[in-house]
């Protein structure tokens, strides 16, 4: 688990990336950035955010970092990222090798947290992270994905 205070700090790097990015974008891509440099064991971040207009609602792969994944669109009915941006909570996976959700990306992953974004209380998005480690996301880590995904919405909103 990592550490209260590389908690905090990327928390407040986060902070100041999120005053000093030109957009919503730029936002999502220092994010991903910031967190697989900062977190050790968060080896791919990224967002997926909801096409507007398809129906049924699929979310579209955006800013991310780490290995490619071949699932770039994901119906809002399949896998853990679907699951939470239907429900609109986040969802903590120890082992995906345990839960049906999971749409396989990498061999590698063990454990995944998915966070909704929220526009005007609506989601819009979601921050996702997996990790090569087994139960790589407690409490802190939680929290500091929250808050990522909390500072994404508000940047959101402000475009819009």
């Amino acid at each position: 688990m990592p550490t209260a205070n590389r908690v905090e700090e990327a928390r407040n790097e986060i902070a100041l990336l999120a005053n000093t990015a030109s957009s919503a974008r730029a936002l999502m891509e220092g994010v991903c950035r910031l967190l697989n440099e900062r977190m050790l064991k968060y080896n791919w971040a990224g967002f997926y955010m909801l096409e507007p207009g398809t129906e049924p609602p699929v979310l579209v792969l955006d800013a991310f970092v780490g290995a490619m994944t071949p699932h770039t669109r994901i119906p809002l009915n399949q896998g853990i990222c679907g699951a939470a941006a239907s429900s609109g909570k986040t969802i903590v996976v120890d082992d995906v090798r345990k839960d049906s959700r999971y749409l396989a990306c990498s061999l590698e992953t063990k454990s995944e947290i998915v966070v909704p974004i929220f526009v005007n209380g609506k989601v819009v998005g979601e921050l996702d992270i997996d990790s090569h480690f087994a139960a790589a996301f407690g409490a802190e880590d939680q929290v500091l994905v929250q808050y990522c995904a909390e500072v994404v919405g508000k940047k959101l909103e402000q475009s819009k």
